[in-house]
């Protein structure tokens, strides 16, 4: 084959993958719009009248906004006391599973002890019982520990994960055993290991848990309306959001408002460790 005939086949080539490169960006682009247009439609809608949000064809850029349901929501509906109890609970929720996963799982997968596998049999049923089994059990267990009325009745009967645990085990047993025994014989004790070795290396797998948890503690809806039912201080933003849907002020722009500033926090915590989920998900992928 001639040079001339190699750069032509080369060109080809190049060709093929810039087209290949743009069909894929293409199709990401599209399933972006698809999933961003809700989510668009709601802020838009949200900064429209009454009369404008039920208007067809729709609007789909407000040319005079409303920024008034905001401060109905925010102040008037309750949001930002709402919003904070919403903090405080997942902050709870996510500071004690994420310790009490890394201590079961860190045990799992580096010690022996009676009954272990019994335990984590266990464990992984738990992940086939629904919540709606346990609730009347955790309900039970709250008012025994007269816990009714506060934070911790929201946040004590989730500060134990079965899929922390689960996900946490798998990523250290894919650490090598010898680089823990170097580090014990380097006076390295399981503790000091666990913080300063194992848990940087699976930080990738942690980032994705806490995402996890924080998006299931933040929305959790059933137990705050169960326990929240008539104390109103400790409502948590879910059931603020469904005080406004339910008529208590006017107009859909205000529920729309108050949506959109509830999804605020997590859009921002998927920015911020969209990196380390994609090394978790992607972790293995290529050898």
């Amino acid at each position: 084959m001639q040079p001339r005939d190699h750069a032509l086949l080369a060109r080809k080539q190049q060709r093929k993958r810039r087209l290949a490169t743009l069909g894929s960006y293409a199709i990401l682009t599209l399933g972006a719009l698809i999933v961003l247009f809700p989510l668009y439609m709601a802020v838009v809608s949200s900064l429209l009248t009454t009369k404008q949000i039920g208007q067809q064809p729709p609007v789909f850029f407000p040319t005079n906004p409303q920024w008034h349901a905001y401060k109905a929501a925010f102040i008037g509906g309750h949001l930002s006391t709402y919003m904070w109890n919403s903090v405080i609970q997942t902050t709870e929720i996510v500071v004690g599973s994420v310790l009490t996963s890394l201590a079961a799982a860190y045990a799992f997968a580096s010690f022996s002890f009676p009954f272990k596998r019994v335990l984590w049999a266990i464990i992984l049923g738990t992940l086939l019982v629904p919540f709606e089994v346990t609730i009347v059990t955790n309900y039970k267990t709250v008012e025994q520990l007269h816990l009714l009325g506060s934070m911790w009745a929201l946040t004590i009967p989730f500060m134990c994960s079965a899929v922390g645990i689960f996900l946490l085990r798998q990523a250290f047993l894919g650490i090598p055993q010898e680089m823990r025994e170097a580090a014990l014989l380097d006076g390295c004790g399981p503790i000091r290991y666990l913080f300063r070795v194992a848990v940087p290396l699976v930080r990738p797998q942690l980032a994705a848990f806490t995402v996890i948890a924080v998006l299931g503690a933040w929305n959790q809806y059933l137990w705050p309306l169960l326990l929240t039912s008539n104390d109103e201080a400790h409502r948590t933003l879910q059931i603020g959001l469904k005080a406004l849907n339910a008529g208590t002020f006017e107009g859909y722009g205000t529920v729309l408002a108050g949506a959109v500033i509830a999804s605020i926090p997590m859009l921002l915590l998927m920015v911020v460790f969209n990196k380390q989920l994609v090394r978790s998900l992607t972790g293995g992928a290529v050898k």
